[in-house]
Parts: C-alpha cells; sequence; structure tokens
C-alpha cells in the first residue's frame, strides 16, 4: 500500500524501531532517537542492538537526533515514546510541526499526573492536529523476524485513518481501522496490568488453568473499566483488547509478564527495574489505573492486587491468595 506520504517516527526503542521498519515498505521515513550513536548505528550499520539484538533493519529506514529534522519536512508524526516522557517530547514537536499533521501514539501507558490517555495529550498540546493509536498483539522481535501480525489503527475521522493505515499495513503486518480511539488506547493501557498478574503466577508456578482464569477474568475487568470510560463493548473482545492480552500475558518477551514473574519469584519492583533497560509500561500505569477505578466505581480485583505489589503493600503470594479467597459470584458479575 504505497503512499506518498512522509512519515516522521520518534522513539528508538524497539518498538519505534521496529514500526520505523514497517513504515519504510509503504513510505518515507525518518527515525528520530535521541541517543546519536544509536542514530549512527542505525544509519551506518542498519541494526539497533541495544533494544533489538540480532536484527537487520531496512536500508530505507533513516534515523536522525535532530528532533526539528524528524518533525518539520513531514505529512505525519508517529510518537513511541513512553508514557511519562510522552508530553515533553511533544512539546519538542510542537514547535516544528505543520498544521494539522496527524499525530500516532504507539504507546500503551496512561500519564501518571493527570491519568490522560496519549491521545488526549495530543490533543491538549496539539489542538487541531487529528489524533489516533496505533496497539495490538506485536511483539517486535517476532515481526522484525518476519512473522505475520495484525493491529488496529484507530481515529475519529475515518477519511484520515484510511490513509493512515496505508502507512504501515503490508502483507504480513494486517492493520484494520476502527473509530473507538478509548476503547482501543485502554486495551493496550490496561492489559499491561493484568499481564503483570499473569506473571506473577507464573513466577510461583501457578500452572496453565491459573493463567486462563486471570486472562478472562482480567478481560472483565478491562471491559467494565474501559465501557465507564467511554469505549466500546466489542473493542476489547478484539485485536486491541483480548488478542493483546493474551500476547502479552504468554509471551516470554513481554516486559509487563516478566515483571510479573520476577515479582512472583520474590523480587521487589526497585530490583527488577535496576535490571532492565526497556519500560514496563503496566508498572508505570497501575496507580492512574486504580485511580481512574475509583473515580469510575467499577471493581477491578485482579489490578487493585497487582498494584498493591507494586508499591510493596503486598507479594505476590499474598495477592494470589487474596483473589482465591475473593467472593464469588455469577460470571457476568464483578469480583
Amino acid at each position: 500500500m504505497q503512499t506518498d506520504l512522509k512519515v516522521g517516527l520518534l522513539g528508538g526503542g524497539s518498538w519505534g524501531t521496529t514500526v520505523a521498519a514497517l513504515v519504510s515498505r509503504n513510505a518515507q521515513v525518518k527515525l528520530w532517537a535521541r541517543n546519536a550513536d544509536t542514530a549512527r548505528e542505525i544509519n551506518e550499520q542498519h541494526t539497533n542492538e541495544r533494544y533489538l539484538p540480532g536484527a537487520r533493519l531496512p536500508s530505507r529506514v533513516v534515523a536522525t537526533n535532530d528532533i526539528e529534522e524528524a518533525v518539520a519536512p513531514n505529512d505525519v508524526i508517529v510518537m513511541a515514546i513512553p508514557s511519562q516522557n510522552f508530553r515533553a517530547v511533544l512539546e519538542e514537536v510542537r514547535q516544528y510541526i505543520r498544521p494539522w499533521v496527524p499525530v500516532i501514539s504507539l504507546t500503551k501507558g496512561l500519564e501518571l499526573s493527570t491519568r490522560m490517555r496519549m491521545t488526549e495529550i495530543v490533543n491538549e498540546v496539539l489542538p487541531g492536529h487529528p489524533a489516533g493509536v496505533l496497539t495490538g498483539p506485536n511483539l517486535a522481535r517476532e515481526i522484525m523476524s518476519g512473522f505475520a501480525a495484525a493491529s488496529v489503527i484507530a481515529m475519529n475521522d475515518q477519511i484520515v485513518v484510511q490513509e493512515i493505515q496505508k502507512i504501515f499495513h503490508s502483507g504480513l503486518f494486517r492493520v484494520y481501522t476502527n473509530h473507538d480511539v478509548v476503547g482501543c488506547e485502554l486495551g493496550g493501557v490496561l492489559k499491561n496490568i493484568i499481564a503483570i498478574a499473569a506473571g506473577m503466577g507464573d513466577g510461583q508456578g501457578a500452572g496453565e488453568n491459573t493463567r486462563s482464569a486471570v486472562i478472562t477474568r482480567g478481560l472483565a475487568e478491562m471491559t467494565r473499566l474501559g465501557v465507564a470510560m467511554g469505549g466500546e463493548p466489542q473493542t476489547f473482545a478484539g485485536l486491541a483488547g483480548m488478542g493483546d492480552l493474551v500476547a502479552t500475558c504468554t509471551s516470554p518477551q513481554s516486559r509487563n509478564r516478566h515483571v510479573g514473574v520476577e515479582l512472583g519469584q520474590g523480587l521487589t519492583l526497585d530490583e527488577i527495574v535496576d535490571k532492565m533497560f526497556m519500560v514496563a509500561e503496566g508498572a508505570k500505569s497501575a496507580p492512574a489505573v486504580i485511580e481512574l477505578a475509583d473515580h469510575y466505581q467499577v471493581e477491578m480485583p485482579i489490578a487493585r492486587e497487582v498494584y498493591d505489589v507494586l508499591r510493596g503493600e503486598s507479594n505476590a503470594r499474598t495477592a494470589f491468595r487474596g483473589l482465591l479467597r475473593a467472593e464469588i459470584g455469577a460470571e457476568s458479575e464483578p469480583g
């Protein structure tokens, strides 16, 4: 699906680099990495060994550490920036972006200080720029290895979204459109919390049945909060909900599941973070998720147990005992 649109992609981590490689099949792309050495490696060696060890990047992926160069000439801006740095980078973008240029978020998190989704931040910092989200069950290393995957691009404007779809869609990376920005974005945020819970069980050797129960009941929690915040129920049964949840809860490549496994084996969050150089968004966003659950008066027992473990108020073993002791009712009821 070739397009004449020029794309600026901000963020030189594993997912940002992977998406730049995907986009390069269809459009001219300029990747911004804050680290000059990373940009130089991408341009000269066509690799990003820190984030994608062993992966070969297309020569069409051109990198820079000059944000003006990545933003000013381009027709679409894609943000692969961690949630807690998203606003600050967007403020830099504002100096250089042309009017009405769409901004697409790849980030699956919430801003802690405001509890805002990334598209809400785009709308606040860059009013008048169409905002969207690309989300789904997408593990960067598998995609770079050539495995098939599917994703969802969600925007309010259905004419604009069909043009943006052409940037990302290719033979082995199928991209579907959706109008439910709230649901798609929240699916990507909330599944990270449930993946930590699944990992906590795996770290204790809880078994396949337990993981399946966590995934299924976790999806119910995600859907309750998502619908309360304006999302549509069917979104959570699709790629942005169930699809992403299954991948994140079961894959050894999942950073959020990894955090849960380590918690299940007795490590503290600080000890785990000290060993990681990539962000696990679930650990970052958990406080904002719980605040939203309280605000909307939505029961989220799994998410709440995860939050208590992350802040040191509980441990993984106690958390799972608490979930097993929880009062039970009909499957369609909270709990």
